[in-house]
């Protein structure tokens, strides 16, 4: 696995996309277009991304995709304006709180099947800190990006509470559940 090796001024260029796409979309409600012909090759690569809203370090709204679907830039574009305005958990921002939020921007690394037994072998396997986590089983699916170690340090929890993000319980464990990793590149 390699992360997208972003310069500092790419990283700055995709803070600002994210920025604009939720002023505009405070002004006008609407999605902004990006044009590709004013981006490095870097950004308009294909990439999957994650736009976190935090008002005053508290979660408001967090969207993203696991597989690369557009290009780098276009992704946090449209992930940024969903966090804000389309995450379910959440009513749309309103202009007042956007003084008080702070982004951040994950772009992962393609998911890799990661071949387990069991719960405990896939809990010594990942590498804490480090590993997104993406469970599936029969048509439910569920990720963690490795920023959730932040809050949850042991593995086994970090799997239990995934489980359940999932809608499974939290000793729950068949043959079939499928686990892939990824890594991050935080902006």
């Amino acid at each position: 696995m390699h992360c997208i090796n972003l310069s500092d001024e790419e990283k700055k260029r995709l803070y600002e996309v994210a920025s604009l796409a939720i002023e505009q979309g405070l002004i006008s409600g609407e999605r902004r277009i990006i044009d590709l012909s004013g981006y490095s090759d870097t950004l308009c690569q294909p990439a999957a991304t994650f736009v976190t809203v935090l008002k005053q370090g508290e979660l408001r709204g967090c969207i993203g995709v696991l597989e690369a679907i557009r290009p780098l830039v276009q992704d946090v574009s449209h992930n940024a304006f969903s966090a804000a305005f389309e995450d379910p958990r959440f009513t749309a921002l309103k202009s007042d709180e956007w003084p008080l939020c702070a982004l951040h921007i994950s772009v992962l690394t393609q998911p890799q099947l990661l071949p387990v037994t069991s719960e405990q072998d896939l809990a010594g396997k990942l590498k804490v800190g480090e590993d997104g986590l993406i469970l599936s089983w029969r048509g439910r699916r569920a990720t963690f990006l490795p920023s959730v170690w932040e809050q949850l340090t042991d593995p086994e929890d970090f799997i239990g509470q995934l489980k359940r993000k999932a809608g499974l319980d939290r000793g729950f464990w068949d043959k079939d559940m499928k686990a892939e990793i990824y890594q991050t590149t935080y902006i």
